[in-house]
């Protein structure tokens, strides 16, 4: 009997302990699947007049936010960023500008609201209310792509201005704002009927206006006028993957513009100045730049002369320049000061020259260096001594370093490639009648005409140009100390063999390009991560492309409208947007042997379908989706 009484005890709390097992584990019942409910909020949601800064909304069940300070967006936009934090059934938006009077507000939350135990997401949500006596409805929509490569860009402000002025964009913050999403895709809403225009802004600063000149933009230069007319779509209820259950037509309103593309770029007119020098090393010093410039600086050497003792190698914009010693005695003084003459940016905004007195200061003393090199010495007399009591062969005189040459690549070059080499010391002198390039004929070598040019620019590279011809092989005989550097070291005797295939391995490809027949165009061949493997103009319309590998390529091209051969961006202050770019929307597949012809109406397809996945490096965010545990439970379960 006692014993009878004690099961009946016990039962209920072995049934409690079971109740309160994890809503995780299948034994707990099934899991949640259903997203969060809005249930009620303060205002009420599109409520007019309003004149409160705190926002709460209430749902049926707990929630939280994610990522809320990328996702969430106020707009009109705020100033001061607002106060934005869930807590148990509720979400809290605190304002902290003033509020405007006759306004629409929009808290775009995205997809940032989700339950709080299974992450069910709540699907895109925005929030209105009105300081006014109506609400504005309209949306404006569209994509911002990078107007280089036409790839999405994510998280990038987007704004709207009815100011239509060109002073608007960096006066006024934006009227109505919306960032884009993985897929660079943006909606602003809450827009109310008129005319504006449309920027794009990477706002560095938080003031919603273009201010600096390191923030990324995008402009219309025409204003639009928003628009909305009655539209219907068919939704699809399918009964399972290969059935449909029903069709229902829904009829929404349709808002326009909701196709607007905004291409986005970097200014590349930038406040020119002296970035920072340095001295790596007691044989050169390197000076840096914020921006280009077409004119190079002048140096004048204060405790040295610099006219005598100093080599240049610099960059083609002039934004990096590398001062190479020449004098090994003056390379020994671990300060050099001189009057640096370059162009800067005034507080005008225009470029003008500038004289300053600069220190180069070795951050590695001669007095250090000269150790080192006493050490290496001690290493290596220590091993010519061992070798000597061994009775093996040594040195008695420690070797020059030699002035080694790299190559470029494989020594299987095609027809219309050349052969570069660099060094590691700057070049001072190429002896060419002690390069020799042969070119075999029925097993005999046979001396092949050739051209050795040094880069314009670089103190460290020179190319050998010749006619390769196809199916033959080259050798390319290099006598000891045939180039030497600025410090006395001479290139050791080396033999290359150069191969060039025959025809039958290169593929050609011809693209005729309709719209356009003129050569403003620059067609760029890309490899699998988006980058130009080979570049051509076109001509009367036509890009040729001979000798090419095979394999699977992309193609790219560009309107070289000011014809200076590289792409160039826009500039909003003199109106001018960037260089058109478009890509051909497929792969191709060059074989070997093949001649492909290939017809191009590169304006046929909107920018926005334009360039292939595959090389798309900004990929769509997983979209957030009930995980239908239950079901997958189930099936497991069978």
């Amino acid at each position: 009997m006692k014993l009878h009484h004690i099961f009946v005890l016990l039962f209920p709390l072995t049934a409690f302990f079971s109740s309160c097992a994890s809503p995780g584990s299948p034994d707990g019942g099934p899991y949640d699947e259903t997203p969060p409910k809005v249930v009620g909020s303060s205002p009420q949601y599109g409520q007019l007049n309003s004149s409160k800064k705190k926002i709460e909304i209430f749902f049926d069940e707990f929630v939280r936010l994610e990522n809320a300070s990328e996702k969430v967006v106020v707009s009109p936009p705020q100033l001061n960023a607002p106060d934005i934090s869930s807590s148990g059934k509720r979400i809290m938006v605190q304002l902290q500008d003033s509020l405007k009077t006759n306004t629409t507000y929009t808290v775009d939350f995205s997809d940032a609201i989700v339950d709080n135990n299974e992450g069910n997401p709540l699907g895109n949500y925005t929030f209105v209310f009105s300081t006014g006596q109506k609400a504005d409805s309209m949306e404006v929509s569209g994509r911002v792509l990078n107007a280089q490569n036409l790839e999405p860009i994510k998280g990038i402000l987007v704004g709207l201005h009815s100011d239509t002025t060109d002073t608007a964009f960096q006066k006024k913050p934006f009227l109505r704002v919306a960032r884009t999403n993985s897929t660079g895709d943006f909606i602003i809403k809450g827009v109310a009927p008129g005319k504006y225009r449309a920027y794009a802004l990477q706002d560095v600063d938080g003031t919603f206006t273009f201010s600096q000149k390191s923030e990324m933009i995008a402009f219309m230069q025409k204003p639009f006028h928003t628009g909305s007319f009655a539209d219907t779509r068919p939704d699809t209820i399918w009964r399972d993957s290969t059935h449909i259950d029903s069709v229902h037509v829904t009829h929404f309103t349709h808002y326009t513009p909701d196709n607007l593309v905004l291409l986005a770029f970097l200014e590349s007119h930038q406040e020119r100045h002296l970035l920072k020098t340095e001295r790596p090393s007691p044989d050169h010093f390197d000076v840096f730049f914020t921006a280009p410039t077409n004119v190079t600086p002048k140096i004048k050497g204060i405790n040295f002369d610099s006219e005598k003792t100093l080599v240049l190698n610099r960059s083609i914009g002039n934004d990096t320049l590398s001062y190479w010693i020449k004098d090994t005695t003056l390379i020994h003084q671990d300060t050099l000061t001189a009057a640096y003459t370059y162009m800067q940016t005034d507080s005008a905004g225009i470029l003008a020259e500038r004289t300053d007195t600069l220190n180069f200061i070795s951050k590695i003393s001669y007095a250090k260096h000269l150790k080192w090199q006493k050490e290496n010495e001690r290493k290596w007399q220590k091993e010519q001594d061992k070798l000597k009591k061994k009775g093996m062969p040594y040195q008695t005189k420690m070797p020059d370093v030699p002035l080694e040459l790299v190559f470029n690549g494989t020594t299987t070059i095609a027809p219309d490639e050349n052969l570069t080499f660099e060094t590691k010391e700057p070049i001072a002198n190429i002896d060419t009648s002690h390069i020799h390039l042969l070119l075999r004929k029925d097993s005999v070598y046979t001396p092949a005409p050739f051209l050795l040019r040094q880069h314009p620019l670089s103190l460290f590279q020179a190319t050998i140009f010749s006619e390769w011809r196809p199916k033959q092989e080259y050798k390319l005989l290099i006598d000891s100390g045939a180039i030497k550097g600025i410090y006395g070291h001479l290139s050791k005797k080396q033999q290359l063999t150069i191969n060039v295939p025959s025809l039958d391995s290169y593929s050609s490809l011809f693209i005729n390009l309709k719209g356009i027949a003129d050569s403003t165009a620059i067609v760029e061949l890309l490899d699998n991560s988006d980058k130009p493997v080979r570049k051509v103009r076109s001509n009367k319309g036509r890009a040729e492309f001979y000798f090419v590998k095979p394999g699977h390529y992309y193609v790219r091209l560009f309107i070289d409208k000011n014809g200076n051969g590289i792409w160039d961006p826009g500039d909003f202050e003199h109106d001018i947007t960037p260089e058109e770019t478009y890509y051909y929307p497929t792969q191709l597949n060059l074989r070997a042997l093949w001649d492909v012809e290939q017809d191009w109406d590169f304006r046929a397809m909107p920018l926005t379908r334009q360039k292939p996945i595959q090389i798309t490096k900004q990929k769509p965010d997983k979209g957030k989706t009930i995980r239908k545990r239950n079901a997958e439970r189930e099936k497991n379960r069978h």
